[in-house]
C-alpha cells in the first residue's frame, strides 16, 4: 500500500475564505491548504509488502470404509500491520498553528467566524519570541517534521496548510479538512505567548457543545497518550496554566466544530527566554515530533 499525504483541493479552502467574509484571497497571498511535506518527507514514502494469503487446509484423510470429517477452515483474519509500520492504513492530520501571511492581511485573518461558542477571528496572527521567531513558523517547521516521522510509520498524513507564507486558512476550514478526511488523529500545534516565568507545555481538550460531542471522549484519550509522551520525553508540563500539563477549554473553534478526535498542543512559552531558545532549536523540534508519534501510536494501540 502506498502512503502518500493527500490533498484537499483549493476550492475547499476558498470556501473557508468566503466564510471569513473575503471573496477570495488576494493575489499576495497562496490559499492555504493540503500540501505534502518537503525536503526529507517526500523521501519517506514506502510500499509495504502484501500479506500472503493463507494456504488452503490440507485434505483429511482416512483408512478405507473409515469416515473422517475435513477440519474447518481457519478463520480468516486482518492483516496485521508490516512490521516498522504501526500506523499503516491510518489517517494523522497535522494541523500547524496560524500563517505567515496572516499579519498582512487582517481583512481576512481577523474577520469573525462562527466557533460555535461565540464569534472569533478567522486565524490569528500568533506569538512570537524576544528574537522575533515567531509561532507561525515554529508550528510550520515542527509540522514538516512530524509528518515525516508519521509517514515514515505507515501513516497517511494530511496537512491543513501547504507553506507559511500564506493566510489562515479559518479555524473552520481547518476543521472542515480534518473531518473530511475522517482522521484517526488530529494534533493542532501551537507554542504560548505568557508571562516570561512560565515554562512547559500544556494540551487543550475539548468540551462537549454539540458538534463535536461524539469526539471528545476519544479526544481525551489522545490528549492523555501525547502528554505521557512527551513527560517520557523529558518535557515538563506547565507551570503557569491548567493543571500537571492539561487545559480544558470550550472557546477553541478547532476543538468545537471538529467531529474526529482532536487536541491542540502549547509546547511551550515563548516569551521565557530559556524556553524559546529550544523552541528555535531543530534538535528540540525532532525529540518533540518523535514524542508526538509515540503518543499516536500508543493511542491508537489502545482503541484495539
Amino acid at each position: 500500500m502506498r502512503t502518500c499525504l493527500l490533498m484537499v483541493p483549493a476550492t475547499l479552502l476558498l470556501l473557508g475564505a468566503a466564510a471569513c467574509g473575503s471573496p477570495a484571497y488576494p493575489s499576495s497571498a497562496s490559499p492555504t491548504g493540503v500540501a505534502s511535506a518537503s525536503g526529507s518527507a517526500a523521501s519517506a514514502w514506502v510500499t509495504a509488502t502484501p500479506t500472503p494469503s493463507p494456504s488452503p487446509p490440507t485434505p483429511a484423510t482416512s483408512s478405507p470404509g473409515t469416515a473422517t470429517a475435513a477440519a474447518p477452515p481457519t478463520p480468516a483474519r486482518a492483516p496485521a500491520p508490516p512490521k516498522g509500520r504501526p500506523l499503516a492504513g491510518i489517517v494523522v492530520v497535522v494541523d500547524p498553528g496560524h500563517d505567515g501571511g496572516n499579519a498582512a492581511h487582517p481583512q481576512i485573518s481577523q474577520r469573525l467566524v462562527n466557533a460555535v461558542t461565540m464569534m472569533k477571528p478567522c486565524d490569528s496572527t500568533g506569538t512570537q519570541d524576544g528574537t522575533g521567531y515567531p509561532e507561525h513558523l515554529f508550528t510550520w517547521q515542527l509540522g514538516q517534521i512530524l509528518a515525516a516521522d508519521l509517514k515514515a510509520l505507515g501513516a497517511t498524513v494530511v496537512l491543513t496548510r501547504h507553506s507559511d507564507t500564506g493566510v489562515g486558512p479559518c479555524m473552520t476550514v481547518r476543521s472542515a479538512i480534518a473531518n473530511a478526511a475522517h482522521a484517526d488523529a488530529v494534533l493542532t500545534l501551537h507554542a504560548d505567548g505568557a508571562a516570561a516565568s512560565g515554562h512547559g507545555f500544556h494540551v487543550i481538550r475539548p468540551v462537549p457543545v454539540g458538534p463535536n460531542d461524539g469526539m471528545v471522549k476519544a479526544s481525551f484519550a489522545l490528549a492523555a497518550a501525547v502528554h505521557d509522551a512527551l513527560i517520557s520525553a523529558g518535557v515538563p508540563p506547565s507551570n503557569y496554566t491548567g493543571s500537571a500539563g492539561y487545559t480544558t477549554r470550550s472557546d477553541l473553534g478547532g476543538l468545537n466544530l471538529s467531529t474526529v478526535p482532536k487536541i491542540f498542543i502549547e509546547f511551550g512559552n515563548m516569551r521565557n527566554p530559556t524556553e524559546a531558545a529550544k523552541l528555535r532549536s531543530t534538535g528540540y523540534k525532532r525529540a518533540l515530533a518523535t514524542a508526538l508519534a509515540d503518543g499516536v501510536v500508543t493511542y491508537l494501540g489502545s482503541r484495539k
